[in-house]
């Protein structure tokens, strides 16, 4: 019997547009969660959460990072609209917000033998003088994998949940046909 994958989503990487220029000076003296420095970098950074940092531009354009869902990206943008509203910078528009990379990992409870993997796979790299895991890009994907001896594997590049489930089960299915 074989077991089921173990997936967990670690990192949400999103942008936003909130249609609204964003006066940064403002805002850093105003939150006391908020860090600006324009002489070393041109967005001002705030963290809200636990683990949740945005990075925010006088455009009025966004990056989220360490949500662990798309559904915590979107309550993400929601608090910091929150935020802004306290400071009387009115969000009117609906903003868009587009998923950049999802950072999962997990167990797909298989000995792998990366040695041997290293050939039979296209598009795998390994040097484990250099790091412990066979890095392996998916072909015609923008998918990523490091896979490790103990069957643990983080993937990267993935634009939604869906397409990690899916990507991990066409990875063990390459993998069963090669072992």
């Amino acid at each position: 019997m074989t077991t089921k994958p173990k997936i967990d989503i670690q990192n949400v990487v999103a942008s936003c547009n909130l249609h609204h220029e964003l006066p940064l000076e403002k805002i850093t003296i105003a939150l006391p969660n908020a860090e600006y420095n324009p002489e070393q970098f041109p967005g001002l950074v705030l963290r809200l959460a636990a683990h949740k940092t945005a990075l925010l531009f006088s455009s009025g354009k966004i990056v989220c990072t360490g949500a662990k869902s798309e559904e915590e990206v979107h309550d993400f943008v929601k608090m910091i609209i929150k935020e802004m509203k306290k400071i009387k910078i009115d969000i009117t528009k609906k903003p868009d917000i587009s998923i950049q990379n999802m950072v999962a990992s997990g167990d797909i409870f298989m000995k792998l033998n990366l040695n041997s993997l290293a050939f039979k796979l296209e598009n795998a790299e390994y040097e484990p003088e250099q790091f412990p895991g066979l890095v392996y890009k998916v072909p015609n994907s923008h998918i990523t994998f490091l896979l490790f001896g103990t069957g643990k594997i983080v993937c990267t590049g993935a634009k939604n949940e869906k397409e990690i489930v899916d990507s991990v089960n066409q990875l063990i299915k390459t993998l069963k046909k090669l072992i």
